[in-house]
């Protein structure tokens, strides 16, 4: 499984305001932190502000921040926000005969079974646990 660049990007947007809840953020500021271009950013920002993760203020002395502490943001409701379809791509297989093998032998099944696992698993975490020190 790879996670999109916009996923990537919108995970380091609000891991940065986690860190940095002092005050509100322009994206400017964080694109120049992560090295990020700016235009990418501007679309996860309005992204992250459409589905209600971030708050975004306009005009001088504007910014973004979380829309709510990071203890309450669970990383399986952000990643459903985000990448609402992490669904498997459709073509499993070139050829139709390639497609129906992977359908026939279940391992459609065992794929979508694999990443609803994956997505369980991140219910028992929250955004503060990506503050933490790091995990072994």
């Amino acid at each position: 499984m790879q996670l999109t660049c916009f996923t990537d990007y919108s995970l380091r947007v609000l891991i940065f305001l986690a860190k940095h809840p002092e005050r509100l953020y322009t994206v400017k500021e964080i694109s120049l932190h992560y090295n990020i271009s700016r235009n990418h950013l501007v679309k996860v920002v309005h992204n992250l502000s459409l589905i209600g993760l971030i708050v975004s203020t306009k005009g001088k002395g504007g910014g973004i921040r979380l829309k709510h502490a990071p203890q309450r943001m669970n990383l399986k409701n952000i990643m459903a926000s985000i990448e609402p379809d992490l669904a498997l791509v459709e073509c499993s297989g070139k050829t139709v005969t390639a497609r129906n093998e992977v359908e026939e032998n279940g391992l459609k099944d065992i794929f979508r079974e694999s990443v609803n696992a994956f997505t369980d698993n991140l219910a028992h975490y929250t955004l503060a646990d990506l503050l933490a020190e790091k995990r072994s």
